[in-house]
């Protein structure tokens, strides 16, 4: 019966009903767009980190992210190489670079060189061409959603990288940078040559362990081993980029304010809507009390109202916001709406209308009976 009085509430003023939806979806889109934003700029902070088969980073000293660091000398190379529980010791080289279109212009990209064969920082989700390509001399692999932004029509084009011309041998997919600069993919000695590095420098060393020994352990080994350097775990390199570019530089701030503007946007037109149809059925609230309605039948009816608010709201919101990730997918953004953030965004806007519902309750539960039949 609850569940009856409360539906026909909402549908008595479908003017009202919409208004309110409106407030729910607008809260649900802002806050699964802005939310999506952090997620997706987070994981393109460090997507090179994560998407690399490497236990242990070394870096020069000092390094604050992954984009901006000193080069290597070639002894560091060798001491990581002759410390205890070490299986694989690769390098690699990240700089940037200007990339001239093959109709003229220019870009900045940054240049990620790795060593073959091995593979250890490798692009992955190759949907056009082949890695292996890269064993060829001059060859450069890119990430599709760039391919107008570089002026690159098509596989086997001919650009120049700092002066040095090379062909491009594939595309990769959903491979973004974090910076205004695209990341693109070469062998080692073709980084050291375009980024102007001497053969005998690099970026980053990059650290597998044998087997039987511990992450933890060889890390320290390595800390001992060598001189002037930071030794990070994945996991830890990884946390130390996002937390620079999210944080330290404010941009993940300013992500995490639009999102709670959205939810207190959202709170308080809910609130609102919520609280005017709840003042237009006082007087059937009224009659209800005075039949005997416990305070609990009538919280029934104005929760079970917020809910319908919240589950119609929602599956709107998250139907819209899913349409613009994949819109501001093809235009280059990275927006992430992973099932962890949809799910809890769900909560959010369950706790949010019936926080709302809250706001109304009060006024109901002081309504005097008697005041129906003076006509009040």
């Amino acid at each position: 019966m609850t569940l009856i009085i409360a539906i026909r509430n909402l549908l008595h003023d479908k003017v009202r009903l919409v208004v309110t939806l409106t407030g729910v979806v607008f809260a649900v889109v802002l806050i699964a767009v802005q939310g999506g934003l952090f997620v997706g700029f987070t994981s393109a902070t460090s997507t090179i980190i994560d998407n690399t088969d490497a236990d242990i980073w070394i870096c020069a000293r000092g390094m604050r992210n992954f984009d901006i660091t000193s080069p290597l000398p070639a002894g560091d190379y060798y001491r990581a190489q002759s410390t205890p529980g070490v299986l694989v010791v690769r390098r690699m080289v990240a700089q940037f670079a200007n990339w001239k279109k093959p109709d003229g212009g220019t870009e900045s990209v940054e240049v990620v060189g790795y060593e073959l064969p091995g593979g250890i920082g490798k692009p992955w989700n190759v949907v056009e061409g082949s890695a292996e390509s890269l064993n060829l001399t001059d060859t450069v692999v890119i990430d599709e959603v760039y391919r107008a932004k570089l002026g690159v029509k098509r596989l086997g084009d001919t650009v120049e990288v700092n002066g040095h011309r090379l062909r491009v041998v594939a595309f990769t997919r959903g491979i973004r940078s974090f910076t205004t600069s695209p990341w693109i993919f070469c062998s080692l000695p073709i980084a050291q040559t375009v980024t102007n590095m001497r053969e005998s420098k690099f970026s980053y060393l990059m650290v597998k362990v044998a087997p039987g020994h511990s992450v933890e352990s060889v890390r320290r080994g390595l800390l001992a081993h060598m001189d002037g350097v930071d030794v990070y775990t994945r996991k830890e390199f990884s946390h130390k980029t996002q937390e620079y570019w999210m944080f330290t530089t404010g941009a993940g701030i300013a992500l995490l304010i639009a999102a709670a503007l959205g939810l207190v946007v959202g709170v308080v037109v809910v609130a609102q809507t919520l609280y005017a149809t709840t003042m237009d059925h006082l007087a059937e609230f009224g009659t209800l009390r005075a039949m005997g309605a416990s305070n609990w039948y009538i919280y029934h009816i104005i929760i079970i109202q917020a809910l319908a608010s919240a589950f119609a709201g929602y599956g709107l919101g998250i139907c819209i916001s899913y349409v613009l990730v994949g819109l501001a997918e093809k235009g280059g953004a990275s927006i992430i709406l992973p099932f962890w953030l949809a799910a809890s965004l769900f909560v959010i806007t369950v706790c949010m209308c019936v926080g709302a519902a809250v706001i109304s309750i009060n006024k109901v539960t002081r309504l005097d009976p008697v005041m129906v039949f003076k006509g009040r």
